[in-house]
C-alpha cells in the first residue's frame, strides 16, 4: 500500500510537458511558403513588360462556334494578325488595301468568322474608324482596350 501509495504521488508530482519543436517546424515551412509567394507575386507585378492574351470565349467560358480574326487599332492604323500586316490609317477606307481586303474574306464568311479588334489608349480614333467599316458589312466584332506597353499575345 506503501509503494502504491508513493507511486501515485510521483505520477502526480510530475508536470505534464508539452514540446513546440513540431509546430515550430511547420510554422518555419508556412513562413518559407509565404515569403516564396510574395517573391514570385511581386517578380511578377514589378517586371516592365506585361502580356496580354486574348482567347476567344463565351461569358459561360466555351470557345464560339465562330473563328475570330484579329486586329489591332493603333494610332497610326491597324495591325492585322497573325502575319502582322501594318495598315496606315489613311488606307482604312480603301477597298483594295489589305485591311479592305480582310472585311471582304470576313464579309463572304460572316457566319463563321467574327473580328476582335485589341485598341490601344491612342489608337481609339483608329477604332471607331475601323467599326464604322466593320458593323456597316454586317460583321460580328468585339474589342478588348489594351494599355499601353502591353504585348499583346493572341491563341
Amino acid at each position: 500500500m506503501l509503494n502504491e501509495e508513493m507511486r501515485r504521488r510521483s505520477i502526480s508530482k510530475r508536470s505534464i510537458q508539452t514540446e513546440l519543436f513540431p509546430f515550430l517546424s511547420i510554422l518555419a515551412c508556412t513562413i518559407g511558403t509565404l515569403i516564396l509567394l510574395i517573391i514570385a507575386i511581386a517578380s511578377q507585378t514589378l517586371s516592365n513588360k506585361q502580356e496580354v492574351t486574348i482567347v476567344a470565349k463565351s461569358e459561360q467560358g466555351k470557345n464560339q462556334n465562330k473563328t475570330p480574326r484579329y486586329l489591332e487599332c493603333r494610332q497610326d492604323g491597324v495591325v492585322i494578325y497573325p502575319s502582322q500586316t501594318f495598315v496606315p490609317a489613311s488606307q482604312l477606307s480603301q477597298p483594295n488595301s489589305a485591311f479592305g481586303q480582310l472585311l471582304a474574306q470576313m464579309k463572304q464568311k460572316r457566319e463563321q468568322e467574327y473580328l476582335i479588334v485589341a485598341v490601344r489608349p491612342e489608337g481609339f480614333r483608329v477604332f471607331e474608324t475601323v467599326r464604322d467599316r466593320v458593323e456597316a458589312e454586317g460583321i460580328d466584332l468585339g474589342y478588348e482596350p489594351l494599355d499601353r506597353g502591353w504585348t499583346l499575345k493572341l491563341e
